[in-house]
């Protein structure tokens, strides 16, 4: 089975790796020590480390390492990616020595559209228009200075090797060139590995646009149209859509026949872009430069074209013709422009900081997904470490709909959409960007950002996920003052009860030990049948402990009423009179060897603490077994006849027997879930979670009126 080795990382490789597993070939993996855990490594079939003294970039930069990797593993074939080595015609031609194909065009094609004084030159042997400015690169300051006069001011200074905006400078005055000349050359020096850069005139106001190429071996050539590029930051793009918005026919179809007729006149046989400037002023257009390689926004092309360029690229590799079933690409008026894509990229930097790059470990990170999004990632992963060596670039979005007004609010849910903690991004800055009437428009120019102040106005982030996890985090370490033991700074007021007689006494918490017997409340019973109130009027003069009526119901059922068995006067959770129950028991034996009541629960036996009478009580061993155990005496109790092994549980006031047909002859008092007038208090609880346990003791806090 071929291999196909990627000399790049991150993104692009992972995108070559893809389409070429589609094609059956085996994917291999070059990285940097210091990309060691990037996801790139682990995509590919096989993974090979660079030179570790070569550092971070130098590693990908290495020629005879990346074709001594290359040919140790028997790669048939290599593709550059974008950036890095991808327009070397001296990487190309080591690829060919070597016995390697090089998936890109020939390397005499990259020394010649790859230099961009070259590249005008061509054009204008075409008959491409391009812009006023030095007709060879320039390396000396004195000349430059002296074309400057020439050419006229503002210009723009351009690296003759490269793209991508590095080694660009806009010099608006003659002042500043001499500096702004001595950066341009440094970055490019340290980019491309040659310092030569070249002048041109600066359009102010104008649109970035570029046409798509693909060429083949064979001679044919097509255009896969337009794109516009124009939201740029500091010459780099940020925002990407295919087709241009607002582009007249006419000016549509001169420039695109204008890049395939430059691409056709020196046979070019890759995919490769035609990167053009039209003056929004004077609606005149200009060849600026051409990028014999994939770039990084080719996914809006796809995205309307439906044809892929990656795919594509290694079969023309191959040898294969454009026309062939292998590539299946439709003639030149049949290749179709659905709708609109727009890609964002979205990058590790804060915007609310001039953009500086953001580095670290990615704590928490969730996608968008969705009809008509498509995610390119690399590094977006949670617990990724982004690192200072490279290229911000964590994800490319790309949205597709119908019409552009579709395209934009699908990739603003998308936004939306993520979760990306541990680092900043720019996306609120992008959502900005979608938002401004300019870019909905369709009238963005490439010098949108810079004229526009209010794109850094952001929107405070809630961070709802990191704020809970930092609360967490507190309560483990520190404890929660919520919790049992916790102990107001102040009493809290005794509130009003709604539709009351008069207040309820205050009284104390009953004791853990022997439990004394209960003294009678005040005033007559009243009569069950009557209606709830005067029920809910005689259960507040009570100072004893009632119990809730639960017959024939399970413990789950039950579990609810019987947390709300305490009545407002004593305010104690059913736990509270737990040693009602288990001191007055006279057969409590029969009841500790009871296995846990609920399936679900972890307890294998409820254990047996004893309470301060000597005798033993199940109430500890699970919260909610516990409240099962009450609900279930309860049950025996006014089910003797089904549980007669079982005795009379004495819950308040003398024994009484529990025949069921003397069921009234109790003393208790019932909160009902249903009525109205007797919920008088809602008692706020939480369920505590923990591995051992599903369910556990619900906690009270301080009742609330309804």
């Amino acid at each position: 089975m071929p291999k196909l080795l990627v000399a790049n990382r991150s993104e692009i490789a992972i995108r070559v790796f893809r389409a070429a597993t589609e094609l059956g070939l085996t994917t291999v993996a070059i990285y940097a020590p210091e990309d060691r855990f990037s996801t790139h490594r682990f995509k590919a079939d096989e993974a090979y480390e660079l030179d570790a003294s070569k550092g971070p970039v130098g590693a990908y930069l290495d020629i005879p390492g990346v074709i001594s990797v290359a040919k140790a593993h028997d790669v048939d074939l290599i593709h550059p990616g974008y950036g890095f080595l991808s327009e070397n015609a001296g990487f190309a031609r080591a690829c060919a020595e070597a016995g390697i194909t090089f998936v890109g065009p020939r390397p005499e094609l990259l020394e010649m559209m790859g230099d961009k004084v070259a590249a005008r030159a061509q054009a204008l042997k075409v008959g491409v228009p391009t812009l006023p400015g030095t007709p060879e690169a320039i390396s000396d300051r004195a000349e430059a200075m002296q074309t400057a006069q020439v050419v006229g001011f503002p210009l723009i200074i351009k690296a003759a090797a490269g793209g991508g905006g590095r080694g660009m400078r806009v010099v608006h005055r003659a002042e500043d060139l001499d500096a702004l000349l001595g950066e341009a050359q440094d970055e490019a020096g340290r980019a491309f590995g040659d310092p030569s850069v070249f002048l041109e005139r600066y359009v102010p106001r104008a649109k970035h646009i570029e046409v798509q190429i693909l060429g083949d071996k064979h001679g044919n050539c097509l255009h896969l149209y337009e794109r516009d590029c124009s939201v740029q930051r500091r010459h780099q793009k940020v925002v990407e859509i295919a087709p241009s918005v607002n582009l007249d026919v006419q000016t549509r179809r001169d420039l695109c026949e204008a890049a395939r007729e430059l691409a056709a006149s020196i046979g070019y046989d890759n995919a490769g872009t035609v990167e053009f400037l039209l003056d929004v002023d004077t609606r005149e257009w200009f060849f600026i430069e051409m990028n014999p390689r994939i770039q990084v926004e080719h996914t809006v092309t796809e995205q309307i074209t439906g044809i892929d360029l990656v795919r594509s690229q290694i079969l023309i590799a191959q040898n294969h013709s454009i026309e062939s079933p292998e590539l299946a690409l439709p003639k030149q008026e049949a290749i179709p422009r659905n709708g609109y894509a727009i890609q964002a990229r979205i990058t590790t930097e804060d915007p609310e900081k001039g953009f500086a790059p953001d580095y670290g470990k990615i704590l928490a990170y969730r996608s968008a997904a969705g009809f008509g999004i498509r995610l390119d990632g690399g590094m977006a992963d949670a617990g990724a470490v982004v690192t200072p060596f490279y290229d911000s670039l964590l994800v490319k979005v790309t949205a597709s709909a119908p019409t552009f007004e579709t395209a934009i609010s699908r990739l603003d849910r998308a936004l939306r959409e993520f979760r990306i903690r541990g680092v900043k991004t720019n996306i609120p800055f992008i959502e900005n960007v979608l938002h401004h009437p300019i870019f909905a428009a369709g009238d963005a120019t490439t010098t949108l950002i810079d004229t526009s102040p209010e794109l850094f106005e952001f929107v405070p982030r809630r961070d709802r996920a990191t704020k809970l996890l930092n609360f967490l985090g507190d309560v483990i370490v520190n404890g929660n003052i919520n919790a049992k033991g916790w102990k107001p700074d102040k009493p809290f007021a005794t509130p009003k009860l709604v539709g009351a007689q008069r207040a309820a006494p205050e009284t104390e918490a009953p004791s853990r030990g022997p439990h004394p017997a209960p003294q009678r409340g005040q005033g007559p019973r009243p009569n069950r049948q009557q209606s709830p109130q005067p029920l809910a009027d005689w259960g507040q003069t009570q100072q004893t402990v009632k119990g809730t009526h639960t017959p024939l119901r399970g413990p789950p059922q039950s579990h609810e009423p019987t947390r709300r068995c305490a009545t407002p006067t004593n305010r104690f959770s059913p736990r509270a009179f737990a040693p009602t129950i288990c001191c007055a028991s006279p057969k409590r034996s029969k009841i500790e060897r009871r296995t846990c009541f609920h399936s679900k629960c972890g307890a294998a036996r409820l254990s047996t603490p004893r309470c301060a009478s000597g005798v033993k009580t199940p109430w500890n061993a699970c919260d909610f077994c516990a409240n099962a155990f009450l609900t279930s005496a309860f049950k025996c109790c006014f089910a003797a006849p089904m549980r007669s092994a079982i005795p009379t549980i004495p819950i308040t006031s003398s024994p009484v027997s529990c025949g069921t047909r003397r069921r009234r002859e109790w003393i208790f008092f019932a909160f009902s879930i249903r009525s109205t007038t007797c919920r008088i208090f809602r008692w706020r609880w939480t369920r505590l979670t923990k591995p051992a346990r599903r369910f556990a003791r619900p906690r009270f806090a301080t009742p609330a009126i309804f």
